[in-house]
């Protein structure tokens, strides 16, 4: 390796640990003046020098939606964890069917997310997703009371240490959301409902849309106002217990 490569492995190395988020090959160029930038291929090729320097440690690197960044190996969690004497937040069985919904079947509304499950969707969950910037909203069903449609973000990808959406686990490749649970690192099963939500995401009408388009633009604050689903006698009875925690992605 020249002596220029070798600093450019160093200055991506030094970059990514300060940072302290994921940076795409543009941003790394951006570091270098007008005159000494490295091509992306250049770029790439020493971030692939940089995956293989973290063979055999206690950090990988990892490609997310928003770039590159370094992260601590999931193998590792049950002993670096205890570094935080805080318990992980915890989240109902509902919000975890709700999100695997809006995974799967975006841009989707909150009352099409009701008709899949058969119980209705409490607000609180969907502020609670708003609030990790897990979704967002991409638009509004051209229907009467014209709904919020929902997506997922590039945080959401970011968290789950997936690079697109195409990486999600095909719903034709799985039998129920019991096997998504794991590939998305939920730790319990999902309620049987979200078995129920599977196969009609699988079937003909599910909604399609490119993971460009649903990731483009700011997430916005904006939610159905006025729902039906906020009744008392048929919001998820589920939703205020503890469930075990999803995962980090090592941020």
């Amino acid at each position: 390796m020249s002596d220029s490569a070798s600093m450019l492995v160093q200055i991506i190395e030094g970059a990514l640990l300060a940072a302290g988020r994921a940076l795409t090959v543009a941003q790394l160029g951006e570091l270098f003046e007008e005159g000494e930038r490295p091509s992306a291929a250049d770029i790439r090729e020493a971030l692939g020098v940089v995956s293989e320097r973290c063979e055999d440690r206690g950090f990988e690197l990892c490609e997310v939606a928003s770039g590159f960044r370094f992260q601590v190996r999931q193998s590792l969690s049950p002993w670096v964890a205890r570094l935080w004497q805080e318990r992980p937040q915890k989240y109902s069985r509902a919000l975890l069917e709700t999100l695997a919904l809006i995974a799967y079947r975006q841009p989707i509304t909150r009352g099409e997310i009701e008709e899949i499950r058969g119980v209705a969707v409490s607000s609180n969950i969907i502020k609670t997703l708003h609030e990790r910037d897990w979704i967002r909203v991409v638009g509004h069903r051209d229907v009467p009371g014209r709904p919020a449609m929902y997506a997922t973000t590039r945080q959401f990808l970011d968290y789950f240490n997936l690079k697109n959406l195409d990486q999600l686990p095909a719903l034709a490749e799985i039998r129920d959301l019991e096997t998504l649970n794991a590939e998305l690192g939920f730790n319990e099963p999902l309620a049987p409902a979200a078995n129920d939500a599977a196969q009609v995401a699988n079937g003909p009408d599910a909604a399609a849309a490119s993971p460009e388009t649903l990731l483009d633009g700011e997430p916005s604050a904006a939610e159905d106002g006025g729902h039906a689903g906020d009744s008392a006698d048929s919001v998820d009875r589920d939703e205020a217990a503890e469930e075990p925690g999803v995962p980090g992605s090592g941020q």
